[in-house]
């Protein structure tokens, strides 16, 4: 049946029910209206009204849910359905709906794809540019500030000295950012080298406290999972240091029948504002990269747990 029959359908019924409760109701109208009659009647109009509403209520519940499931839906979070409940007309464009969150899905997964891996290019070129050219001349730099002060006069060795310093702290800087930027222990060593020197790193560079909890004999895998395991936790560390106000933060890696399971920790101030920025949907986004779910949730006591669940995909040999 249509929408417009189901209507009509509806009001049917209930003027039908009016009608036979007049025929058979022992009710006169008089001339003039006497004030019980008119009670009546508009009592009899108020049960009409509020039983079409409700009739009415039941019957478009089904556009009412899609209306609600528009204006809350996020490609970030699949998998947001509704049955194909109601009248033909109804169910049909829900059916559509639903299609058209099938197909927005899978173009937003592989644009994401394309836009991520298009990112990490571009951070090994440059990466593999500052290491390359800053790093080298810095290097140089240094070695020729050497040999100047090596010949040098007392006076001016001494702001040589400092000047070489201050070259040597950049040139660290320098490969802090190429390590953040390409992580060559990730490829050379694996996941837990990788993870094990982001926690220590960041423990240097911000005096937080960092604990480890890395599950004994974890399986090796794709080189893209563990590439995604990896940023979620720097994004993850990243911010703990801008936002969390933390003292200690927690970094887990363990390994169930789903999967790699990732979480972050920390004892800061917790979520405040339910706003998620770019940051956390560039996370979910590389979760969704690799059929990965990531759940972002307040901590037992305080602060707030990131984690990642990675599919149980493992390297091929």
């Amino acid at each position: 049946m249509s929408l417009f029959w189901r209507i009509f359908a509806l009001n049917a019924v209930v003027l039908g029910t009016a009608t036979a409760l007049l025929l058979w109701a022992p009710v006169t109208v008089s001339v003039p209206v006497l004030l019980t009659e008119a009670i009546i009647l508009v009592g009899g109009l108020v049960v009409m009204l509020v039983a079409n509403a409700a009739l009415l209520r039941l019957g478009l519940a089904p556009l009412d849910r899609l209306t609600k499931l528009m204006t809350t839906v996020d490609l970030l979070r699949p998998g947001q359905r509704l049955p194909a409940s109601g009248g033909r007309e109804v169910a049909e464009v829900i059916r559509t709906f639903n299609a058209m969150l099938d197909r927005l899905e899978q173009e937003r997964a592989t644009s994401s794809a394309r836009a991520l891996l298009a990112q990490e290019a571009e951070r090994r070129r440059v990466a593999q540019e500052l290491h390359d050219e800053v790093g080298q001349s810095m290097t140089a730099i240094l070695l020729g500030l050497k040999r100047a002060s090596d010949d040098a006069p007392a006076a001016l060795r001494r702001q040589l000295h400092e000047v070489q310093e201050i070259t040597r702290e950049s040139l660290d800087e320098v490969r802090r950012l190429v390590r953040r930027l390409r992580p060559g222990v990730l490829d050379d060593l694996g996941l837990v080298s990788a993870l094990t020197s982001l926690t220590e790193d960041f423990a240097t560079h911000t005096g937080l406290q960092v604990a480890r909890r890395f599950e004994a004999d974890l399986p090796a895998l794709e080189p893209e999972t563990e590439l995604v395991l990896y940023r979620v936790a720097q994004e993850s560390l990243t911010n703990v240091a801008r936002h969390a106000d933390a003292e200690r933060v927690t970094v887990a890696l363990r390994h169930t029948d789903d999967g790699m399971v990732l979480t972050v920790t920390d004892d800061g101030c917790g979520i405040k504002a339910p706003r998620e920025g770019a940051g956390i949907r560039g996370m979910r986004e590389r979760a969704l990269l690799i059929g990965g779910s990531l759940d972002i949730t307040p901590a037992s006591h305080t602060g707030t747990r990131v984690q990642l669940t990675a599919p149980a995909s493992r390297k091929q040999p």
